[in-house]
């Protein structure tokens, strides 16, 4: 085979040919370099989230273990680790002889508990600084219960009839017979303490009970009876709340914040019908020799009237400034309250506004 020397400008052609597609090739190699040498994008980094200083604290109920709803909401907090969440090592106590606003007082508890009346009642005289942080009972506690068998339907059928209070005269009773025209000169008054079983013995026709628990002693032993709730006649109730110092609100905001979002992540839980079960067995973890079943009604009970249009709109736990004046009017109104005071002390909603989110 013969071979042919290329000319001079031909060879020179080729060379220039096979540099530019090796120029090309390592381009596009630098090209693909770059790009796979490029880390590939990623996401926006998360917010870590702020860790919380440990702190210790107690709550003191204001009466023995049982199933009163910030009780419940206390209970569920600890046994489900809501307040380990806010990093809270909470110690629970619960009263045993009213002792524990002089503890609160004196700084040996954090929190305890108190009807909304009693709230306005301490601010009025002596002016003890307390304020009420979450209100888990928008309706009151108590009620005025009469037999089934007495006949008597309306507030004015209580008439010629004798009423038994605990204390002192309720002011919503007194309310009741305003709203209703009734004579309070034609009723027997008298004062007979805890026992709900004087209604039955027919030494009182109508008793002043509390709505989530004394029903419910008359109705085991099989007798029937009729309840007037004084928010069926538009008297303003309010009932139980956490409440706390004034300076110690203000000096550990976040203290109060933490603690009242992990009661009423509880208290959430208890609401939920399918945990009805497991509350009950938390509450029978602190009150082991209380009826479960009789803690299974104070619970219903108390859970019913947890809600209402304020929490509605507000959350869990919230209240309303009308809520405090309507009740303050009424305290006023009726003598119930040793002197006029503002009544906007007796509350401070920041704590449970902060933990609604609102």
């Amino acid at each position: 085979m013969r071979f042919t020397t290329p000319s001079r400008s031909r060879l020179f052609a080729l060379l220039l040919a096979a540099l530019s597609l090796t120029m090309v090739a390592a381009a596009c190699s630098n090209d693909s370099a770059s790009k796979s040498d490029q880390p590939a994008p990623t996401a926006a980094p998360l917010a870590a989230t702020p860790t919380l200083t440990p702190k210790k604290m107690t709550f003191m109920a204001g009466f023995k273990a049982q199933a009163n709803l910030p009780f419940v909401a206390a209970y569920v907090a600890e046994k489900k680790g809501y307040f380990a969440e806010q990093a809270l090592d909470v110690t629970i106590r619960h009263a045993a002889s009213g002792e524990h606003l002089k503890l609160l007082v004196d700084g040996e508890i954090q929190v305890t508990t108190a009807d909304a009346g009693s709230v306005l009642r301490r601010r009025s005289d002596p002016d003890v600084p307390i304020r009420a942080i979450a209100l888990f009972g928008q309706k009151g506690q108590n009620a005025y219960m009469v037999m089934e068998k007495s006949g008597m339907r309306t507030p004015k059928d209580w008439e010629g009839k004798t009423f038994g209070y605990k204390t002192s005269v309720p002011p919503e009773y007194l309310a009741i017979l305003k709203a209703n025209g009734v004579d309070r000169s034609k009723i027997r008054e008298v004062r007979v303490g805890f026992d709900p079983r004087i209604l039955s013995e027919g030494q009182v026709d109508i008793l002043a009970v509390f709505n989530s628990n004394e029903p419910d002693v008359l109705q085991k032993l099989g007798l029937g009876v009729r309840v007037f709730n004084p928010e069926d006649y538009g008297v303003p109730t309010l009932g139980l709340t956490f409440i706390a110092m004034k300076e110690r609100l203000d000096g550990d905001p976040d203290l109060y914040t933490r603690f009242v979002k992990a009661t009423l992540k509880g208290l959430q839980f208890a609401l939920d019908p399918k945990n009805e079960e497991e509350t009950l067995n938390i509450i029978m973890q602190y009150a082991p020799q209380e009826d479960r079943e009789h803690q299974r009604f104070m619970l219903r009970e108390e859970l019913r009237n947890a809600r209402g249009p304020v929490t509605e709109q507000f959350g869990l736990g919230a209240m309303a400034d009308a809520q405090w004046k309507g009740l303050y009017d009424q305290l006023i109104e009726f003598q119930a309250l040793p002197k006029p005071f503002d009544y906007k002390t007796a509350y401070d909603d920041r704590f449970v506004k902060a933990a609604n989110g609102k």
